[in-house]
């Protein structure tokens, strides 16, 4: 019923960066939090960042606080992940959900990928 829509992904240097889109449309998620994840391959699909709609809160994994920053637009029912002084570690294909996880709400992701 909800789709979510990721985007704003590709190929950039280790430093540079990159911001991601998480567009939702249909209906309304269940939870006032969403929540950006990553997998790469081989590995287990991750927590990276959260936002809640209503107040703005933020929280970071560890591995990412200081580089990247998730914010949102409540109009555009979107919500972004603007990632600076990328890794080559950082590479994976990002996704978006709900907090809590909804598993039937996955997108299709957007692969970051970060040479050196």
């Amino acid at each position: 019923q909800v789709q979510l829509e990721e985007s704003g992904g590709g190929l950039v240097e280790a430093g540079g960066s990159l911001r991601l889109s998480c567009a939702a449309s249909g209906r309304t998620f269940s939870s006032d939090t969403m929540g950006w994840f990553r997998q790469a391959p081989g590995k287990e699909r991750r927590f990276v960042a959260a936002i809640n709609w209503s107040s703005g809160s933020t929280s970071y994994a560890d591995s990412v606080k200081g580089r990247f920053t998730v914010s949102r637009d409540n109009a555009k029912n979107t919500v972004y992940l603007q990632m600076n002084s990328l890794k080559p570690e950082d590479t994976a294909v990002y996704y978006c959900n709900g907090l809590p996880i909804k598993p039937g709400y996955w997108g299709q992701g957007t692969q970051v990928t970060v040479s050196s």
